[in-house]
């Protein structure tokens, strides 16, 4: 069964349908409307900007960029409503070309300055291996991890209040549970890396569970503020008015901007787990008015690899020093689930469960 609004389909064994309609479009339609009327009602992302930049500091904002649509746009915003934020690049060994670029148009044209974290790459490199050796779905933990971390070890360094994601809910909402793991669980990422790595954690960027609940959760600081949420957001115009205004450059697909991420994407994910993330991305925009329904289905008709397969698979194990014939049997053997490691599932939910009830009286 497919969704008779969005692309999403019955081989997510945990979704539910109700008369024909996926359980996300039945959630998320409301969801975003009503998140869209509260954008109109008053002039929110004014009044958030307008505090930042009362803060008397070198820098009012801390931002992470990737070259990305999404944190590329938050960028823009910045400049639009003359914030002064510190632009931060996590470099983790596997930009494409094309990112590099786009970083540097934006940065040329507003004139924000740029930071970038080098990772050790020895060390990095060997983490990624060992969740690809532990057979675990989201092997792009890593990298999501080190990335907010370092965002937040970044601002508390030089006492930068408020941190600006490109998160949002327009875009990036509706992702299968199974499809992920939470990004903030550091104890999943030192298990893993313990039972499969021959490098012990030293440099790589961690945070604890409590420092991205306070950042996204609470009112102390390094506080998270997701201005895309603040605006009727709209990935298209967002594209239309970066390639306009500073000669940036689309990617094939969401998150493109990484070699690694593609390559996960378009041919790890579809081999190894059966999951096309395409359904998620494409079905944000159905339900954000960006994208007929028609339209999505022909993509994710196109099984295709946006590219040559056998040069970026030679390039995918030569740089990360693994051969061929064992990556070939990892994406053969049966998924093991992050649940086989050490978790902060317990402690998550507990804290859920404490903030509800804070914010329900």
């Amino acid at each position: 069964m497919i969704c008779k609004t969005c692309v999403m389909d019955d081989s997510i064994k945990s979704l539910n349908f109700v008369e024909g309609q996926c359980e996300y479009c039945i959630k998320y339609f409301p969801e975003l409307d009503e998140l869209r009327n509260k954008t109109f009602q008053g002039k929110t992302i004014f009044d958030q900007f307008s505090k930042l930049k009362k803060i008397n500091n070198k820098y009012n904002c801390l931002i992470g960029v990737s070259g990305g649509v999404d944190s590329s746009y938050i960028v823009h915003l910045a400049q639009l409503h003359k914030l002064n934020p510190l632009l931060l690049h996590f470099d983790n060994g596997w930009n494409s070309e094309l990112a590099v670029s786009n970083i540097k148009k934006i940065v040329e044209r507003t004139g924000f300055d740029l930071e970038t974290y080098v990772v050790n790459w020895n060390e990095f490199r060997d983490i990624q291996k060992s969740f690809i050796k532990a057979g675990v779905v989201d092997i792009e933990l890593v990298t999501d991890h080190a990335i907010f971390a370092n965002l937040i070890n970044t601002a508390k360094k030089k006492k930068i209040k408020y941190i600006l994601s490109g998160t949002n809910l327009f875009t990036e909402h509706g992702m299968p549970r199974e499809w992920i793991w939470r990004k903030s669980d550091r104890k999943n990422i030192i298990d893993i890396q313990k039972k499969y790595g021959n490098i012990k954690i030293k440099s790589y960027p961690t945070m604890n569970f409590f420092s991205w609940y306070i950042a996204k959760y609470l009112k102390l600081y390094p506080r998270l503020i997701e201005p895309l949420n603040l605006i009727d957001y709209k990935k298209n115009f967002a594209i239309s008015e970066l390639k306009r205004i500073y000669n940036w450059e689309e990617y094939a697909d969401k998150h493109f901007e990484s070699f690694f991420t593609k390559f996960y994407q378009a041919y790890i994910l579809p081999t190894k787990f059966l999951i096309d993330k395409r359904k998620s991305h494409l079905s944000c925009l159905i339900r954000n008015n960006e994208m007929k329904r028609d339209e999505a289905l022909k993509i994710i008709d196109n099984k295709n690899y946006p590219g040559n397969l056998e040069v970026d698979k030679e390039y995918f194990c030569k740089k990360l020093e693994i051969s061929r014939e064992e990556f070939e049997e990892i994406l053969k053997s049966k998924p093991v689930s992050h649940y086989n490691f050490k978790n902060s599932e317990k402690l998550f939910r507990f804290s859920k469960k404490i903030y509800e009830i804070i914010n329900y009286k």
